[in-house]
């Protein structure tokens, strides 16, 4: 009772102190420190600074410790000290147009921008009876994805393709043109010198204004990584409590399960899936499910996954799938060709298309996909030139309008297209062609003269 009576007053106290004993590659160790996995510590140095670090796990009598930064100039004995056992976040509508790091501060040159709210870091998702049906369109200004593969707002889409293909323009073409009132993008794992291109580049002026950007670089810890996508979920929460549309677009979600995976196997789990252990699988839906739509507001998220070596059975792309409500496939192939974007549209769809999109619209785009399967299906003969007209009506019909669906489906980065513009061109697209003869009628359906 005594030992517990103790306890109480140390934390009342904010005085939590331990002992560093050991490290063992990217960990440390400390005994004497009784914290919660998540904790945020500080470690004195022989330097005259403090390392910070998040405690993940334990391991007989030790805490375990993932340091923030490099360990140059801690030792053996070093103090350990609680800063905070619960990860929390200053936010605010000041934070619009802002670039902060991972534990939310500014990293833009600019002052502090004045944060009168507090939110949890860490928090459950919405209730399944708290989420209201998704029946209204988030329109994204992509001319393919509003007309094929039309989203609603508090849909969970994942961009899935391997390095190279568009997923960073694509996205950053959707932040920058859709209807949401806020965005909030999370770029994980990102080179440095990616981070200033896709605001100028990618989202440019207009975009960035209403946007709060969270970066955590691909040289920063694991922890730091993975609570960049953390903080960019609760940053949308509270955006998204105060009745707005919010926008989250994370870039990329594969990098969060990799720093989980490096978090997970220093704290001694054994690696399952392709050297993934159970705890990145768990993170997974525990992040995703906290997107959607309920009373207050919404959260439309979009996460693009890497997918290794273009590898379609890769085991994160194969998780998040059963976890999201659509994807977008980009292609290879079709980027090489210098289609942009490379949406590969037979193997994309969006779940709640059905809620959110007209019958006419529905229709068109069934239609597009039977003329698109019927090219893929005869790529090789065409390619050949062994196909002989007339064999097949559907591929006749393909051909015939082979290029204006290609023009359709490519876009430049910097036009926007509003959602009935991409319905119109759709429906103008699959019109009847000027020199289509008329349907043959079957003989039951032609008129017999009697004498």
């Amino acid at each position: 009772m005594d030992s517990i009576t103790a306890q109480i007053r140390q934390t009342i106290s904010g005085k939590i102190e331990g002992t560093l004993a050991s490290t063992s590659g990217l960990t440390a160790a400390a005994t004497d420190l009784p914290v919660p996995v998540g904790a945020l510590v500080d470690i004195d140095n022989q330097l005259g600074d403090t390392v910070a670090a998040e405690v993940i796990g334990f391991q007989d009598q030790l805490t375990l410790l993932f340091p923030l930064r490099e360990m140059t100039g801690i030792q053996r004995g070093n103090r350990v000290r609680l800063r905070r056992s619960r990860p929390w976040l200053r936010v605010g509508p000041s934070l619009l147009g802002r670039v902060i790091d991972a534990q939310g501060r500014v990293i833009d040159g600019r002052d502090q921008p004045p944060l009168i709210d507090c939110v949890p870091q860490q928090r459950s998702a919405p209730g399944a009876m708290e989420r209201t049906p998704i029946d209204t369109p988030m329109v994204t200004g992509v001319r393919a994805v509003d007309g094929l593969l039309t989203c609603g707002r508090g849909q969970r889409i994942g961009i899935l393709a391997g390095a190279g293909v568009g997923k960073s323009v694509l996205l950053g073409m959707m932040a920058r043109h859709s209807t949401a009132d806020v965005n909030v993008i999370a770029l994980v794992g990102e080179r440095g010198r990616e981070v200033n291109e896709f605001i100028q580049r990618d989202l440019g002026p207009e975009g960035l204004r209403r946007s709060v950007l969270v970066v955590a670089t691909s040289d920063q810890p694991a922890p730091l990584r993975r609570q960049a996508a953390f903080t960019a979920t609760a940053i949308a929460e509270y955006f998204r409590d105060r009745r707005n549309d919010v926008l989250l677009v994370m870039d990329g979600l594969t990098r969060v399960a990799m720093a989980q995976r490096e978090i997970g196997l220093a704290a001694g789990e054994l690696p399952a899936t392709r050297g993934y252990p159970p705890s990145v699988f768990a993170t997974l839906p525990r992040l995703i499910e906290r997107a959607g739509r309920t009373r207050q507001g919404s959260i439309t998220a979009l996460y693009s996954v890497l997918v290794e070596g273009d590898d379609p059975h890769e085991p994160i792309s194969d998780a998040v799938l059963g976890l999201l409500d659509g994807h977008i496939r980009l292609s290879r192939e079709l980027a090489s060709a210098g289609h942009y974007p490379a949406i590969d549209v037979l193997r994309s769809i969006s779940r709640l298309m059905p809620s959110v999109a007209p019958p006419e619209t529905l229709r068109a785009a069934g239609q597009l996909r039977r003329l698109l399967a019927a090219l893929d299906d005869h790529r090789e003969l065409i390619s050949a030139g062994a196909y002989r007209a007339g064999s097949n009506p559907t591929v006749d019909e393909a051909l015939a309008r082979r290029e204006a669906i290609h023009r359709y489906l490519r876009q430049s980065s910097q036009i926007t297209t509003s959602l009935q513009t991409a319905r119109d061109d759709l429906s103008a697209l699959l019109a009847p062609l000027p020199c289509e003869d008329p349907p043959a009628r079957s003989p039951a359906e032609i008129p017999v003269r009697v004498p």
